[in-house]
């Protein structure tokens, strides 16, 4: 493993657990050249996933690319990094139990919006404006008010 803060290769495993879920190790490490410390995660490897884009076209599903726009969508709020790795762990786990071999991307970002919607509103409707491509401000309130109306309901 090399290690992403000098390059050096050889590290040793300080701690080593199951993911919460338990589909994946988590281990973390420690450079034998600079000391820092940095976390892996281990999984099985699962047979190809491939992603319908809106356009046709397919590519292989990259959990890099969900993580990203997940941490975007979560940027500046009390969110941690484990929990955004859940969210794509559960994602590539409700993926496998479905068992098919391709996936629209359209279904990906309504699974994420799900779990977003669920833990934090903000990066809830960070997420959506990309995802959805809001056209102007006013999908974006329509959005909003939908989101207040549905906090009204749960506080009565």
């Amino acid at each position: 493993m090399k290690c992403p803060f000098c390059g050096y290769k050889e590290d040793k495993v300080v701690d080593s657990r199951a993911t919460q879920d338990e589909v994946a190790i988590r281990r973390r490490r420690e450079c034998l050249r600079c000391s820092k410390r940095f976390t892996t995660y281990e999984y099985i490897e699962e047979s190809a996933l491939m992603v319908i884009k809106k356009d046709g076209k397919r590519q292989s599903f990259d959990r890099k690319k969900i993580l990203n726009g997940i941490m975007k969508a979560c940027e500046k709020r009390p969110i941690s990094m484990d929990t955004m790795e859940d969210i794509v762990v559960q994602l590539e786990r409700q993926i496998q139990k479905k068992g098919g071999k391709e996936i629209s991307s359209s279904k990906i970002g309504e699974i994420v919006m799900q779990r977003l919607k669920e833990l934090d509103e903000v990066a809830y409707v960070r997420f959506a404006s990309v995802y959805r491509q809001f056209k102007d401000v006013g999908q974006f309130m329509d959005e909003l008010k939908t989101i207040l109306q549905r906090e009204k309901h749960r506080q009565r």
